[in-house]
């Protein structure tokens, strides 16, 4: 059985692989819980995909509110983002299911054009860049990171933070429908 979040829970992480759908479950979860939801990358990524400056100040910015949801992931900050949350919601899925979400959703942005974060446009030629998600996920990298993830929630767990897996599409969402505010 999955366990669901503790009642009044106000510091959520969404912790999973690149093209796990972490942002997209983080965006629902907060809108059901009534909490803000800070993107990540959003503060990660500047203008021309140059990490900004304020990144960390900004992440601590968002923690000193006490009231979020939003990704687990950039190592500057993974340590602090988990000191103090309440919950964690892993999304361990299937790298098949990873790797065509991720495809499918760098064709589409490349394709389209569509903004991202401060302005930046996914193009096709950034696939070739080392650090493009779709080069991440088909390298060894995908599965180095679920075992990190998973070794660093193992530590958490024992001082009370509650941990949900989720390990499929299916699962996620029957999962989420059953959050309630």
């Amino acid at each position: 059985m999955t366990p669901d979040l503790p009642a009044g829970v106000q510091r959520v992480l969404v912790a999973g692989s690149t093209g796990a759908g972490k942002t997209t479950m983080a965006a629902a979860l907060a809108e059901r819980l009534g909490l803000p939801h800070t993107e990540m990358d959003a503060l990660w990524h500047g203008p021309g995909w140059v990490p900004r400056p304020d990144f960390e100040p900004d992440v601590d910015a968002m923690l000193a509110e006490g009231r979020w949801v939003t990704e687990y992931q950039y190592r500057q900050v993974k340590a602090r983002l988990l000191e103090q949350a309440q919950a964690v919601v892993w999304l361990d899925h299937p790298f098949p299911l990873v790797a065509a979400r991720l495809l499918r959703r760098s064709v589409v942005r490349g394709v389209l054009r569509t903004p991202l974060f401060n302005g930046n446009v996914e193009q096709l030629s950034t696939w070739r860049r080392p650090s493009h998600p779709v080069r991440i996920v088909l390298s060894r990298e995908f599965w180095a990171k679920r075992r990190r993830t998973e070794t660093e929630l193992a530590g958490v767990e024992g001082r009370g933070v509650v941990v949900v897996r989720l390990r499929g599409a299916r699962q996620a969402r029957r999962w989420l429908a059953e959050q309630e505010s």
